[in-house]
């Protein structure tokens, strides 16, 4: 059994793991990045999905220029985008393995079994090909891992878990919805995750409806509406929104519950603008619904749902695809060891960080969701990878400095 050691340790290999080691590395510091690089884009999002975002806010975050989604259309030879057309995530993932490629060559496709404290300080970690190493720093940066919420009353009926194959699914288990085709397939959510594989599945040829709690579905506002006056985002157009984006490092000031209550609710349930016609009177949608239960009846599920006015329903599916979003909470993370996590101090779900993204258990830090809760709904989107990366390397860089 081997062992050795490294400055830094980043686990994840997606956009927020990929920018925050390109920004390590760019300082000189030994990094290792273990994870499957781009796996959630490849395999945790169906073929055909169009990022929200536009082009212009769909870039990693580079420590120099010339790394953009444009830069790498340019240099494959691929074709540039206009700035309101949309980013297909083949396209995407695509242009995060070549930033890999260019900025963190050598990372590593193996699983982080465990990471521990050890005397003295830095982190002992165990790798799923039995290496063992040290670490002066860990970065957190496994993306959307483990945090796939689904309501309680259809997790109920799938003991062992939501899947693909079985009755009921999550929308990030899925890369192809062809397979659906001619099949009653009910979808729970109003979010984009939800909208789009609801989409994807009707023109797959599935028989769908959809189950929401709102009154209606909601959808953003196309490029170039809304008052001009108010500044341009990658997210939207508002004032408010230009502060999530601009101010990130500001959001941790505010009360915890208002930071857990923006974080839900802004830019919460809400299709793209360019969803809308492929949505709309596409198949039914049943508005204003909580669900009651379920149960697996045949090679189906029924679902029982109550809607404002006390109408009770019964809905048949083949199958139920639920696009909820996801919750962050930390013993989802169990490479993280019991006694290191119970380290870790938190606000709603998500870990209390400080200015640099550090965690309460020193030399361990967190990026993109989990950072959420600490920094705003920016860290949501790829955009948010610009605040973070450099940020992060700048603490790491500091912290390593003064363990050594």
């Amino acid at each position: 059994m081997s062992h050795t050691t490294a400055s830094v340790v980043v686990i994840g290999a997606g956009p927020y793991g990929l920018s925050t080691a390109a920004h390590l590395r760019s300082r000189g510091l030994s990094v290792r990045v273990f994870g499957a690089p781009m796996a959630s884009w490849s395999e945790n999002m169906p073929a055909g999905m169009l990022l929200k975002s536009p082009p212009s806010a769909s870039s990693l975050s580079a420590p120099q220029p010339g790394f953009t989604l444009d830069a790498y259309a340019r240099a494959a030879g691929e074709g540039r985008l206009g700035e309101h057309e949309q980013v297909p995530v083949e396209l995407f993932v695509r242009y995060g393995l070549w930033f890999m490629r260019q900025l963190v060559p050598g990372v590593e496709d193996v699983r982080v079994r465990t990471v521990d404290r050890q005397a003295g300080g830095g982190f002992r970690l165990k790798l799923a090909s039995g290496e063992e190493l040290t670490a002066s720093a860990v970065v957190v940066a496994s993306g959307l891992t483990g945090f796939a919420h689904v309501p309680e009353a259809l997790a109920d009926v799938v003991p062992d878990g939501p899947s693909a194959r079985g009755p009921v699914s999550h929308t990030s288990h899925h890369t192809d919805l062809t397979g659906f085709a001619g099949r009653r397939v009910l979808v729970v959510g109003a979010g984009q995750s939800a909208q789009e594989n609801a989409a994807l599945l009707h023109e797959a040829g599935a028989q769908v409806r959809m189950l929401i709690r709102g009154s209606g579905l909601n959808f953003g506002a196309p490029p170039g509406s809304g008052p001009h006056w108010q500044p341009d985002t990658p997210v939207g157009r508002s004032w408010a929104l230009y502060g999530f984006v601009h101010r990130a490092a500001a959001f941790r000031y505010l009360p915890a519950t208002a930071r857990l209550w923006l974080v839900r609710e802004v830019l919460g349930p809400c299709g793209a603008w360019w969803l809308r016609p492929r949505v709309e009177h596409r198949f039914p949608v049943l508005a204003g619904q909580r669900i009651t239960g379920a149960v697996v009846s045949g090679d189906g599920v029924e679902v029982s749902s109550t809607s404002r006015t006390v109408t009770s329903y019964r809905l048949e599916a083949d199958h139920v695809m639920v696009g909820t979003g996801y919750r962050v909470h930390l013993e989802a993370l169990d490479f993280l060891s019991p006694e290191l996590r119970a380290g870790l101090l938190r606000t709603g779900g998500f870990p209390r960080l400080d200015a640099g993204l550090g965690s309460s258990v020193p030399g361990l830090y967190f990026t993109g969701l989990p950072a959420a809760g600490s920094f705003g709904p920016v860290l949501r989107f790829v955009c948010g990878t610009r605040f973070a990366s450099s940020r992060l390397a700048s603490a790491v860089e500091a912290y390593c400095a003064s363990a050594a």
